[in-house]
């Protein structure tokens, strides 16, 4: 799952090294080298029109990891692209690839905070905490983590999987939704399944978490019993929700990068298929 690996241990203050790991973005794609997905050197960066400076990351396997923001889409440096960073999944380190999502959302934080959105005026670092403040009026502004919840509804030996309208997959899923400003993540979970299939639920066992850096979630899974209710989806939100049980065909394992994936396989009727 992605996750951040044993060997890294994450840093608020800026260290120097002759050759760190940089992660350069340019909104949410990372640049990489065209052959072999390789990050770009500082000899290579040295040349590159850099927005800012780099934000420490922490230190992964020894070395010393940054991140940067860049204003335009154009290169000048020749063998490098932007990928996504769901194209990278299944061919790009994972340990990497975890530290890289991260790294993306300190990088849109520090894009998205250059100038104070009360008063307009430039903002400043804060010593010792990942913080921008506004020396004009004050107001701090911490990287932007959004909490969503996750849920799979059981009901005797099946689950409730659904297609999200908005799912870039479009593959079935357990029901998920962002939290409402002032509600519990429990609130939530009960909330968004009457919403999105019309069903009230019960018994909710907390799963695991994860942060999903698309672009800076921290998606929180359950488990829930079903109550009462006929499935009724929202069709702004769901395409179709139905009960998958021991004789259906279930949705198509996919590589264990994300929560949703480790939950369905925990509940597959043969995980050894």
């Amino acid at each position: 799952m992605l996750q951040m690996p044993s060997t890294f241990t994450p840093l608020i203050t800026a260290q120097s090294h002759s050759d760190p790991v940089t992660f350069v973005f340019h909104g949410s794609r990372l640049l990489l080298r065209e052959a072999d997905l390789g990050i770009p050197s500082a000899d290579e960066l040295a040349g590159l029109d850099i927005a800012g400076t780099p934000h420490p990351v922490g230190i992964l396997g020894g070395r010393y990891c940054q991140t940067v923001w860049h204003a335009s889409e154009a290169l000048a440096l020749p063998g490098y692209t932007w990928r996504s960073m769901r194209s990278l999944f299944g061919g790009f380190d994972e340990d990497l690839l975890s530290v890289a999502g991260r790294a993306s959302q300190i990088a849109e934080w520090a894009r998205t905070h250059r100038y104070c959105g009360a008063c307009a005026q430039p903002m400043q670092l804060k010593a010792g905490e990942r913080c921008y403040v506004c020396s004009a009026c004050g107001m701090m502004a911490y990287p932007r983590i959004s909490p969503a919840m996750m849920v799979l509804i059981r009901k005797g030996d099946h689950v409730l999987l659904a297609l999200h309208a908005a799912s870039p997959s479009k593959r079935f899923t357990p029901l998920a939704g962002f939290l409402e400003a002032g509600e519990s993540v429990e609130e939530a979970v009960h909330r968004e399944v009457f919403e999105e299939v019309g069903l009230r639920v019960h018994n909710l066992q907390y799963f695991s978490s994860q942060s999903w850096p698309f672009p800076h979630s921290l998606m929180i899974a359950f488990t829930a019993d079903y109550l009462d209710g006929e499935i009724r989806v929202d069709p702004s939100e769901i395409v179709e929700a139905r009960w998958f049980g021991p004789n259906d065909e279930w949705p198509e394992r996919v590589p264990h990068y994300s929560v949703s994936t480790i939950l369905v396989d925990a509940h597959r009727p043969d995980r050894t298929a």
